[in-house]
C-alpha cells in the first residue's frame, strides 16, 4: 500500500510539473493557462494528448515539435522530473500528514518561480498573492514552534533583502524580496536565515564560475531565484540537521 501511495504522489508530481511549466511561461505574459490547450511556441500547433505525456513525449518526439521541428526546451522534462522527485520526497518525509500539503504547495511555488525567473527574470506578484493565503491558513492550522515564528520569519524575509537592496542599490530585485517574505512564512525565522545564507553562497559561487567560463559578462544581471529555490529546498527539507550540525560542530567548539 505504501509503494502504491508513493507512486501515486510521484505520478502527480509529473503531471503537475508539466502544468507548472505552462503556468510559469504564460503567467508573466497574462495568457490563460486554464482554458487554452498547450501548443508549440513557434507554429502554435495544439498538442495532442500523446504529445503531453510528461518526459516520455519529450523523448519520443526527439526534443522537437512534430510539425515544425522547433526545438523543445529541456526545461519541460527537467521541471516535470524535479517536481515528481520533490513530491515523492515530501511523501517519504511527512507521510499523510498536514505538513505534506505544506510541502507540496511549497515545492509547487518554487517550481513556478524557477520557471518564471529563468524565462523572464521576474517573479509575478499574482503568483505570490495566490500562495500567500494558502500558507497563512496552513501555518495557522499546522503552526511552527513558537506559533508566531512564521509571521516573524515573513517579516525578516522582507526586511533582510530590503536592506540588501538599499545598501547595494539594486543588487537584489523586489520580486526576490517578496519571495523571501513568503518563504519566511513557511520556513520560520531560523530556516529563513539559513535559506538566505545558502542562496547567497550558492549564487556567489555559481556567478563566479559563470563569469570565469565567460557564460555571462561582469555586471550583467542573472536570475537569482534559482539560488533562492535551492536554498529554500535545502532549508525546508534538511534545515534542522544543518542547524544542529552548525551548533554542535562550530558554536560548541568555539
Amino acid at each position: 500500500m505504501e509503494i502504491v501511495a508513493f507512486l501515486f504522489v510521484a505520478l502527480c508530481g509529473f503531471v503537475f510539473g508539466s502544468f507548472f511549466v505552462v503556468v510559469g511561461i504564460r503567467l508573466p505574459k497574462r495568457e490563460s493557462f486554464v482554458t487554452e490547450r498547450s501548443r508549440c511556441p513557434k507554429c502554435c500547433k495544439r498538442l495532442n494528448w500523446f504529445e503531453l505525456i510528461p518526459v516520455l513525449s519529450f523523448l519520443c518526439l526527439k526534443r522537437k515539435c512534430g510539425q515544425c521541428n522547433h526545438k523543445i526546451s529541456s526545461i519541460y522534462p527537467l521541471m516535470e522530473l524535479l517536481t515528481a522527485i520533490l513530491f515523492a520526497m515530501s511523501y517519504l518525509i511527512f507521510g499523510w500528514k498536514l505538513e505534506l500539503m505544506v510541502a507540496l504547495l511549497f515545492s509547487s511555488l518554487l517550481i513556478i518561480c524557477l520557471v518564471t525567473d529563468l524565462f523572464y527574470m521576474m517573479i509575478p506578484n499574482r503568483l505570490l498573492l495566490f500562495f500567500l493565503p494558502l500558507f497563512i491558513i496552513l501555518r495557522t492550522v499546522e503552526p511552527l514552534e513558537p506559533w508566531w515564528d512564521p509571521f516573524q520569519g515573513a517579516l525578516v524575509g522582507l526586511l533582510l533583502p530590503l536592506l540588501v537592496i538599499i545598501l547595494s542599490r539594486g543588487g537584489m530585485g523586489m520580486g526576490d524580496m517578496k519571495l523571501f517574505g513568503l518563504l519566511g512564512l513557511v520556513l520560520g525565522t531560523t530556516k529563513l536565515l539559513l535559506c538566505f545564507v545558502l542562496a547567497c553562497i550558492i549564487g556567489a559561487v555559481i556567478g563566479v564560475l559563470l563569469i570565469a567560463y565567460q557564460r555571462v559578462s561582469l555586471g550583467k544581471p542573472i536570475p537569482f531565484a534559482p539560488y533562492i529555490v535551492i536554498g529554500a529546498w535545502i532549508a525546508y527539507f534538511n534545515g534542522d540537521n544543518l542547524i544542529d550540525l552548525y551548533i554542535t560542530r562550530f558554536i560548541t567548539f568555539y
